[in-house]
């Protein structure tokens, strides 16, 4: 299993990450999400190839959030 990490701007509540993490758990190959509006980080563990970091990162900007460099 692998453990994508993003830094997530947007997040200022716990109602942003329960959507960021609805969103990504609808995924193909995400088994588990950790993320915090406090530190703005979004771990995304993820089973199989399905999940890129690529399609992670539009997931989390389809829910209407930046993901930071």
């Amino acid at each position: 299993m692998a453990i994508q990490s993003f830094n997530v701007s947007g997040m200022t509540c716990g109602g942003c990450v329960k959507s960021i993490k609805n969103a990504l758990l609808a995924q193909d190959g995400v088994v588990g999400v950790e993320a915090s509006h406090e530190t703005g980080v979004v771990d995304v563990s993820c089973d199989g190839t399905a999940a890129t970091p690529e399609l992670l990162k539009q997931r989390i900007e389809d829910a209407g959030f930046d993901v930071v460099a």
